[in-house]
């Protein structure tokens, strides 16, 4: 594959189905025969510029979108994987990844699905002195983990349940901020379920009794908690058509991944009733993304909103491309997404010297970052922490951090942009995406050394790190 060629087979088919065209009328609606279309779609030749400037013609969509999003996270997954001393002797260049996961995006899933597998077996290895226990809570994560991939390579967006959700918005006039009687009288008239508080001390979100037709909430729960568990419940009794074969599609090893999926699908689909798409959209750049203001607009939590705006991925309609993480005091990602070049690292911990971990100091403000990473991608980050709520003073509460962003091309978009120096390169703190790939020679706050690289050690000299990094 020549350098500059495009093979975007799999987004152009992803807007063809969209538009709920044939190849042939697509084709015709951009100029070109049935037969090269074909050829797109299955990475067979390359776009021409010609055909880039009538997508962006005809769909309205920005042409820079169509080469990144799934190509880039696929790429940066591989990267990681091959990063690996277990493959110290490939020596693949990037160009060579790029033919790989634009030709072949299967394989390149394929293997880095068995590099998950080898590194959980090691995992797996390493701790099975400790107890049998921890073997099995690893086996749960593995599954978990597919889901989580399968969410990040649809670029977590997932059209027919988006699609749905937004008509059935609009239907019950959804998206005031003031939702709890239209989603309880919803449920009440359509499927007989009527809602009420739980018991003093039932620890649930949510309970529904299938035979007594009662949906009990936490009498506990904010309203932003308790209209999403309503949603969520609409979700199971209204779209399960629509989430079943999405899910059995997606092929998963087990049937615990299944069904984590379908829970996953059935978030999605609240999420997508409670901020329907089109209204949401259009209120996130009226208001420059402020997400309080969004917050408040729709009687949502931040959480709810910055997770909302990482699925604005509708083919023709896209909002700003944003990363969106939940990490937890020890480093944790329990949330990751990202339609930008920045991808969260698989293994290992996040960059200390990103600001989502100083937002657990600022409680209440949302904080401020400009940062570059070693590719020299600039962004804008910001990051907050939230607290699930509890059950009173004597049961934890748990608490995270959310990280939000966008690339610095886009910060203009964002109220949290106004009054910062953007052009001036030095406003920006070099970031990483986890040590152990991370190739920045003078980080004071390396954890590990990077994989693919040489150490040397100078008894003589001592620095912040016990040595210093050579050439791969």
């Amino acid at each position: 594959m020549a350098a500059g060629k495009l093979f975007i087979g799999r987004q152009v088919r992803d807007l063809r189905e969209a538009n709920r065209a044939t190849q042939a009328q697509f084709a015709e609606r951009i100029g070109i025969s049935t037969s090269y279309l074909n050829q797109i779609e299955n990475n067979q030749r390359p776009v021409s510029a010609a055909v880039l400037v009538a997508l962006a013609e005809k769909f309205q969509i920005n042409v820079s979108e169509l080469s990144s999003g799934e190509g880039d996270r696929l790429l940066s997954a591989l990267t990681e994987a091959l990063a690996d001393p277990l493959f110290e002797n490939l020596a693949l260049n990037v160009q060579e990844m790029k033919l790989v996961t634009q030709g072949a995006p299967n394989l390149a899933r394929s293997l880095i699905r068995a590099h998950q597998a080898y590194k959980r077996n090691n995992e797996q290895l390493v701790g099975l002195s400790d107890s049998l226990g921890r073997s099995a809570s690893l086996a749960e994560t593995t599954s978990y983990e597919e889901v989580r991939d399968f969410f990040h390579f649809v670029d977590n967006y997932i059209h027919q349940l988006d699609v749905e959700a937004e008509k059935l918005a609009t239907q019950l006039r959804l998206g005031d901020g003031d939702n709890y009687s239209a989603l309880s009288g919803f449920l009440r008239s359509q499927y007989q379920v009527e809602i009420k508080r739980s018991e003093p001390n039932d620890q649930a979100l949510r309970r529904f009794d299938k035979t007594g037709r009662t949906l009990s909430l936490s009498r506990y729960a904010p309203a932003a908690t308790r209209d999403f568990q309503i949603a969520l419940q609409i979700a199971q009794l209204h779209a399960s058509d629509l989430i079943e074969p999405i899910a059995r599609n997606a092929n998963f090893r087990t049937a615990e991944a299944l069904e984590i999926c379908k829970i996953g699908l059935q978030n999605y689909f609240a999420g997508a009733l409670l901020l329907p798409y089109g209204e949401f959209l259009t209120a996130a750049k009226g208001l420059r993304h402020d997400l309080e203001l969004l917050a408040a607009r729709f009687g949502a939590s931040l959480e709810q909103v910055c997770h909302r705006l990482s699925t604005m991925q509708r083919p023709g309609n896209k909002g700003v491309p944003v990363f969106f993480a939940r990490i937890d005091r020890a480093g944790n990602i329990t949330k990751r997404h990202s339609a930008t070049k920045l991808q969260f690292a698989r293994f290992g911990a996040a960059c200390p010297l990103w600001n989502v971990h100083e937002a657990f100091e600022a409680q209440g403000r949302i904080i401020r970052q400009l940062a570059e990473t070693p590719d020299g991608v600039r962004y804008l980050c910001l990051a907050t922490q939230i607290t699930k709520f509890g059950s009173g003073f004597h049961h934890p509460q748990p608490r995270y951090a959310i990280a939000f962003g966008c690339e610095i091309s886009y910060a203009h978009a964002f109220v949290y942009a106004d009054d910062l120096d953007l052009p001036a390169r030095k406003n920006f703190a070099p970031i990483g995406i986890s040590c152990r790939i991370c190739e920045r020679v003078g980080c004071p706050q390396r954890a590990v050394p990077p994989l693919m690289r040489k150490l040397h050690v100078d008894h003589d000299v001592r620095t912040i790190l016990p040595y210093s990094i050579g050439e791969s």
